[in-house]
């Protein structure tokens, strides 16, 4: 799936994703945000880091991670770098549990 079929594929959802990426092994520390956000990797992996439940979601290319407003959480790329699609939704849109959907069943 490329990079193209995901913005499609999340725009039939409503969703408008902007593309960010990282180098391998870069980190991001534990933070929140006041929004749900839709991630789904288009190139590369992450593992992002949910320090309060002490575990962790493995994303590679297809994957799509559904975090909800407020969910501390941190980030460390893979050895290939990440290239990530991300959309912003309102707070509770997503309920409050993140879920991880593995490529092909999105």
């Amino acid at each position: 799936m490329g990079s193209g079929d995901i913005v499609a594929r999340l725009a039939a959802e409503g969703l408008d994703a902007s593309a960010w990426s990282n180098a391998p092994g870069d980190r991001y520390g534990a933070h929140e945000h006041g929004y749900d956000k839709v991630i789904v990797v288009a190139a590369g992996s992450i593992r992002f880091g949910l320090p309060d439940a002490g575990s962790a979601i493995e994303l590679a290319t297809g994957d799509r991670l559904e975090l909800p407003a407020g969910t501390r959480h941190d980030a460390m790329v893979g050895a290939d770098g990440v290239t990530c699609l991300e959309a912003h939704l309102p707070a509770g849109r997503l309920g409050s549990v993140p879920a991880r959907r593995v490529a092909g069943e999105w």
